[in-house]
Parts: structure tokens; sequence; C-alpha cells
């Protein structure tokens, strides 16, 4: 049977229409559906309200999401671990102790390259400014000294300080208290922690001045290092320090070795050194002299001559 073209036209407009009309009503008026894999369902307050039963709510939903859960779990525990792994390292590892020297006294010279064998740059002897390194076991030194090493000028960053000064004359005494009030501003800010000092003291052994400084009368300085004998050595937190040579005055340094200790002496004694007026050394030359040991010592006396 054939179906006229007319029919056939609204046939086709007719379906167009109702099928439109089917497609308005499911877009503005039809209830949406979700299927399983997109949509959750749960109670909004796990609970009853008002006698009722609570209404259900949808929700995207993740299919992986406890999977994912459990990753960042179990990502979180090995970063945490591994931050507690660094933290016993970190604890492990040996500390070191960082050690500043301030070189303002002769003798500080010796203790650096005499003593501790450390470096000096620059090497000129009568540069304004030397400064040097080492490491020695878990400590590491730094060496300062020079007439241009001043007061909060010379670079921090240490936790312990070795303070090197000259109390042998009045002049001195006063120089070296300007560096202890200085020092002791710094244990005060928190700078500092720990304070020694290494003391060309008097012969007399009038060094009073520095008693109001020690830990033990109130003070900051830890550990003193003292030159010529004093009442006060107890080889707890007061020392007696070598003297030393003058290395500012050319004398050479000596490695120890063998053939010094057994090699035989051509001397009996030897005095190096300067003369100060009314000071013991005036008294060994005499005795020196007086008792005929001049032929049997080396010596070579200086008159007195300052020095920082």
């Amino acid at each position: 049977m054939k179906i006229p073209k007319r029919k056939l036209f609204l046939l086709i407009i007719f379906a167009y229409v109702a099928f439109s009309l089917y497609a308005a009503y499911n877009v503005f008026f039809s209830t949406k559906v979700l299927s399983r894999v997109h949509r959750v369902v749960k109670k909004e307050n796990s609970g009853v309200r008002d006698g009722g039963v609570a209404p259900f709510l949808t929700e995207e939903w993740n299919p992986w999401e406890d999977e994912q859960v459990e990753y960042n779990s179990a990502l979180n525990k090995r970063r945490e671990a591994f931050k507690q792994h660094l933290g016993r390292i970190d604890k492990n590892k040996p500390k070191r102790h960082k050690v500043q020297i301030w070189g303002k006294a002769a003798i500080g010279l010796y203790l650096w390259e005499h003593i501790l064998e450390g470096p000096l740059s620059p090497t000129d002897k009568v540069a304004q400014w030397r400064e040097g390194e080492l490491q020695s076991g878990r400590i590491d030194f730094s060496f300062y000294t020079g007439p241009a090493v001043v007061q909060g000028h010379v670079p921090l960053g240490m936790n312990s300080l070795v303070l090197i000064l000259n109390g042998r004359e009045q002049q001195k005494v006063s120089y070296s208290t300007r560096w202890l009030e200085h020092v002791k501003t710094m244990v005060q800010s928190h700078t500092v922690s720990h304070v020694a000092v290494v003391l060309l003291g008097n012969e007399h052994c009038n060094n009073d001045w520095i008693g109001p400084y020690l830990k033990r009368n109130g003070g900051f300085v830890e550990l003193l290092f003292l030159v010529y004998d004093s009442p006060w050595v107890n080889d707890k937190d007061v020392f007696q320090w070598p003297l030393g040579v003058a290395t500012y005055r050319q004398f050479p340094m000596i490695r120890p070795n063998p053939q010094l200790i057994t090699s035989n002496r051509p001397y009996l004694c030897n005095f190096l050194g300067t003369v100060y007026k009314n000071s013991s050394r005036e008294t060994l030359m005499r005795v020196l002299r007086q008792s005929g040991l001049e032929k049997e010592c080396i010596t070579a006396a200086r008159e007195n001559v300052g020095h920082y």
C-alpha cells in the first residue's frame, strides 16, 4: 500500500513534535534519576528528627575514595617516619662546637701558632688584621688578632669565646677592662654562652681587678688561664698558663722531634726575653752574673719596650 507523500510528511512532523514535547517534559518537570554508581544515600544527622525519619541526601560519590584515604594515610605515616629518622640522625650526629679566640695581647699568637699550630692570614706579622681557622676534633676554632680587631667589629657566630688580655700594668688593665665589659653585654644578650680568659697577669700577683668578672664571684668568666703564679690557681676554674715566646720578635717556631729530646744540650740554661724595670727578671739576670752562670747559660736580654 502506497502512503501519500503528504500524509508521510505530516506523520514525520507529528513524531518530531511529540519527541520534542517528551524531551522538554523530562528536562523541566521530571525528577532527576542517578544511577547507583553516581550517588550515595546517607542520613542527614544519623538520627530521627521530630519523631520522623531523617531525610536522605544525595551527593557526588568517588568509587576510589577509600583507596585514596588509605594511600594518603600511608603516605603521611612514611613522611612522619622519615622525619623521625632524620631527627635520630641529627641527634646522634657528633655536635660541633664553635669557639672564637680574640687575641688582644701578644701571648695570643703563642697560643694560636705554637700550641694550636693554626694558620694565619695574612702572613705579614705587622698586618692590622689577621685571622685563621682550625678544626680539632669536634671543635671549630676561629682566631682574630691585630690592632684593627675592635669591639663590635668581629664577626660572630659562636657559642664560646676565649679572650686573650694583658693585665701586666695599669694602662693594659684599663684597656682589658673595656673588652671585658663589651663581652659582658654579649653574654647578657645571649650572643655568647661560655667565656674563658687567658691573661698575662701581674708579676706581683696584683690581679684583683679581674676578680669580679669570674663566675664564682658572680661574673661571667668561667675559666681563667693566668700567666705567672697566683694564689687563685686551683686547677678547677683558675689555671696557670705559660708565658711562651714573644712571637712578634721573630722567635722561630720549633716543631717537636725526637732529636730535641735525645740530643745533648750545649747550655745548662737559657734566658731570652725582655727585662722589665723592678721585675723578677732583673733579679734573675743579677743572680746569673754573680754566680758565674753566664758562662754556662745563654742569655739574650732586651730592655723593656711596650707592646699591645
